[in-house]
């Protein structure tokens, strides 16, 4: 498999999942499009471990312990490897042909990759969270490389621009936490509202196993929702720290993931278990939006 064979794997699978936002669009610049597809690839793979099928969490933790040795092993291990749960041979060597390939053209730092298998991990194991660090703690190593990651294949690497990168991407983590509140709870037994917080307000689980929203619930989802666009406010100016289609890509990024969190508050005021999604309007006011900052 040549690397070029391998990147177009990686955009095929990136092409082949359904998203908030767009990953790889057409609003990157080309020669980013095939790293930032590598990502995502190594990423959903990973993500699908933790939290897809049917198998037990000893197999999905030893099937991301693999995929955290085949990211140190190199090129030319990652070339021999074989399959890795639902993840075929070829797909697994694409991956890190392409992963390997990126980190080195790029000058990307290959912890940020070990951080989203140290999250996705923690997915397994831990299904609460006591507070408010706890939970940044976890979009810290879950989102935070993502947008570093990006950001390195841009060729950006000062950290004012990447800790305002951090602030927009915990809070794109955080909205999609709070989209799929109810998802998470009925399918994963996972919850990742602060538990201080809802003791604070007098909320229980009990209204999360009903789907009744109450007085208590709706003070939570409130407070959620004002801390985390106050981290989309603080993240906003990333998206005009960089130039050309990027700036474009990240302003419709923000915008979609301030969108997500409006109209799932407005959901939450009804129901704790409905998944708002965007809609085509949506769409056209956010890329409308991005174009008209």
């Amino acid at each position: 498999m040549t690397v070029a064979e391998a990147y177009a794997r990686c955009q095929a699978v990136a092409a082949g999942h359904y998203e908030n936002f767009p990953v790889a669009s057409r609003l990157l610049p080309a020669a980013m499009r095939p790293h930032v597809a590598a990502v995502y690839a190594f990423a959903r793979a990973a993500d699908d471990f933790a939290d897809e099928g049917t198998a037990s969490p000893t197999q999905r933790l030893a099937w991301l312990d693999t995929w955290l040795s085949l990211r140190r092993s190199g090129a030319t291990a990652a070339a021999e490897a074989p399959a890795v749960g639902h993840v075929g041979a070829d797909d697994v060597r694409a991956t890190f042909l392409a992963a390997h390939d990126t980190i080195e053209r790029c000058r990307l730092d290959p912890q940020l990759f070990d951080d989203l298998l140290s999250a996705f991990s923690q997915d397994v194991t831990k299904a609460r969270y006591a507070d408010w660090p706890e939970v940044l703690d976890y979009c810290r190593r879950s989102a935070n490389p993502v947008g570093r990651l990006v950001l390195g294949i841009a060729g950006v690497h000062d950290e004012a621009t990447s800790r305002r990168s951090d602030a927009v991407c915990t809070a794109l983590q955080l909205a999609n936490f709070w989209q799929d509140l109810g998802q998470d709870w009925r399918e994963r037994d996972r919850l990742y509202v602060p538990l201080d917080l809802m003791a604070a307000h007098g909320a229980t689980t009990d209204a999360l196993d009903t789907d009744a929203v109450d007085p208590a619930w709706r003070q939570v989802v409130t407070e959620l929702g004002s801390r985390t666009q106050a981290l989309f406010d603080q993240g906003r100016p990333v998206c005009d720290a960089v130039r050309g289609r990027l700036r474009y890509e990240l302003r419709a990024t923000w915008l979609g993931g301030t969108t997500v969190l409006r109209r799932t508050l407005e959901v939450r005021g009804r129901s704790l278990h409905v998944r708002p999604v965007l809609t085509k309007v949506d769409m056209a006011r956010i890329l409308a939006g991005a174009a008209f900052w």
